[in-house]
């Protein structure tokens, strides 16, 4: 009896060689969308914008620095800037001497609301295509920009006893003095209508007007800021002998208008707040002033100036330089690095480093606490942020750190 076995049949298909070609593709796309959204998750590509309801025809603070406060008019209560927020009709915005805020209106322009400053949103509103934008400014310095505005829209700006209506592409600068009653009215870009005492005055491009006593008691052409040369932004001056340096400031006049006076403010602080301010001289009539002694540090310098008519120029945007000791670069270490957004294009930056160093980003500074913590509050659009740090001796480290995931790109 023959011995029988179990046979085992094969059939094998026949695969064409563009089947095989669109799975092997097919494998490789996959591979590469779930690479990429690993990666993408991991750099937080998928984290919710922070989307804030506002009322119909609500103003809105794009950003804000250091003490903003919001008085609102339907209920009295005072609340703390700390996010993006809105600004509603009757709504005032407060400024202490550490704060800017940047608000838009609902006709596009951007106000800019200076440091110790008083703001009152009297009207916001849009119907029928146009837009009617009302402010008051009660004390200190507002600047106004539009652009091209939309159909019968209406941007008004009161000050003192005057309303000045902002015309559409237009830079204009406003500042009023609670205490003297006095204002000032300045356009570096388009034109505004003054109007006083039932009369109306034109001011145009590179123009300037002093508002008194309920009438305009001067108009002129606008007087540039000074422009610094000496020592140039981002400077670096070597103390050689451990005495201090002395440092020979210097500028430059582009505007026509004859000078009477200049006035300079050297500080340890970008806001030139009054406890860190080393240098408040005015009435100088030379185009320099020299400081000596100067320890290792970083510092900052401005200066305005006053024409023979009176009128008085914006600051120039500051400049910063430091001193440093020659030989001396400890390493400054930062770790434990931390990035939280607060709103919109608000962020809050911690880490820890040695204590009482002195922590600057975008403008603001914090220091180090006794234990090295800091957390430092910035406004930025972009996706990262460089941020310094600095000791007494002129000692310094720069690391550009992402604002998505916390992590520092690179060192400067």
């Amino acid at each position: 009896m023959e011995p029988h076995y179990k046979k085992i049949y094969v059939e094998w298909w026949r695969i064409r060689r563009s089947t095989i070609y669109g799975i092997v593709a097919f494998l490789v796309v996959s591979l590469l969308i779930g690479l990429g959204s690993w990666w993408a998750i991991r750099n937080n590509w998928f984290a919710p914008e922070s989307v804030s309801t506002l009322p119909k025809d609500a103003a809105r603070i794009l950003s804000f620095e250091g003490d903003v406060r919001i008085t609102r008019a339907a209920t009295r209560e005072t609340v703390v800037v700390t996010k993006e927020t809105f600004i509603a009709a009757g709504d005032t915005i407060q400024t202490q001497a550490d704060g800017k805020a940047i608000v838009q209106m609902v006709d596009g322009s951007v106000l800019t609301v200076r440091p110790n400053s008083t703001l009152i949103i009297k009207d916001n509103s849009s119907i029928f295509g146009g837009a009617n934008v009302r402010v008051s400014l009660d004390d200190g310095q507002l600047n106004v920009r539009t652009d091209q505005q939309p159909a019968d829209a209406e941007n008004v700006v009161e000050m003192l006893d005057s309303q000045t209506e902002v015309k559409p592409q237009t830079d204009a600068s406003f500042n009023a003095d609670a205490q003297t009653k006095g204002g000032e009215i300045r356009i570096t870009r388009g034109s505004v209508d003054t109007t006083v005492g039932g009369t109306k005055t034109t001011l145009n491009e590179n123009e300037f007007a002093s508002v008194n006593n309920g009438r305009i008691t001067s108009k002129e052409k606008l007087l540039l800021a000074p422009r610094p040369v000496q020592p140039g932004d981002g400077a670096q001056l070597v103390d050689n002998t451990g005495s201090g340096v002395s440092v020979s400031f210097s500028w430059q006049d582009d505007s026509t208008l004859p000078v009477a006076s200049y006035y300079v403010q050297v500080s340890r602080s970008p806001i030139f707040a009054a406890d860190a301010i080393l240098v408040d001289r005015g009435s100088l009539t030379t185009r320099e002033f020299r400081l000596a002694g100067l320890g290792p540090g970083t510092y900052y310098w401005r200066v305005k100036s006053t024409s023979r008519s009176g009128q008085t120029s914006d600051w120039n945007p500051h400049f910063k330089f430091s001193v440093v000791r020659r030989g001396s670069s400890p390493a400054i270490g930062v770790d434990a690095w931390g990035v939280e957004r607060v709103g919109g294009n608000v962020y809050l930056i911690s880490g820890r480093t040695q204590p009482g160093l002195l922590v600057r980003s975008q403008g603001n500074q914090i220091f180090a606490g006794p234990d090295g913590a800091f957390r430092l509050q910035i406004s930025t659009p972009l996706s990262e942020v460089a941020v310094e740090f600095s000791d007494d001796s002129g000692n310094r480290a720069g690391f550009v750190l992402s604002l998505r995931n916390s992590r520092v790109l690179r060192r400067f």
